[in-house]
């Protein structure tokens, strides 16, 4: 089992300082991870897919908002992803001017063999560790996530 760095406690930024080197290198094995991802379907896609199959048929700006991107980069993924024949735009029976988008059977289907490949490579890199571990790793990361949810959706504080 890997050793936990030594840590300075006499500075309470430190555990603060040590995750956020911790979380830096998480983004690595994401990239890591997404290297098996198909030629034609960049994370940018698939995150676009995946809001879609969980959220349901979104209005452009909507579907922006969900990614925390600008329209105009939700547009291209979404255009990609069209394209591709993962996402189809209907007419918005509320509003004939804008248009819908959402999952076809071909973006469903590719959602569930990548989610396939990333969860047997995660089996695979984590077979040394005991399942109460990886549940433990899942309550956490679920904390961490709520936490800056909760940090998003509250008014932002007054300047002095």
């Amino acid at each position: 089992m890997t050793e936990t760095p030594a840590r300075d406690r006499t500075d309470p930024a430190a555990p603060y300082a040590e995750l956020g080197r911790q979380l830096w290198a998480v983004g690595a094995i994401n990239r890591e991870m997404g290297r098996s991802l198909p030629h034609d379907c960049p994370p940018a896609t698939l995150g676009l897919i995946s809001v879609l199959s969980r959220k349901g048929e979104q209005r452009m700006g909507g579907l922006a908002e969900l990614l925390g991107v600008d329209i105009s980069v939700a547009s291209r993924y979404a255009a990609h992803a069209v394209e591709r024949g993962w996402v189809e735009r209907t007419p918005d029976p509320a509003d004939k001017r804008s248009r819908l988008l959402r999952v076809t059977a071909s973006g469903e289907a590719l959602l569930a063999e990548l989610s396939l490949r990333y969860t047997d490579a995660l089996a695979r890199y984590l077979a040394d560790w005991s399942a109460a571990d990886v549940g433990h790793l899942n309550d956490l990361l679920f904390r961490l996530r709520t936490s800056f949810d909760s940090c998003r959706s509250r008014p932002a504080e007054p300047a002095d």
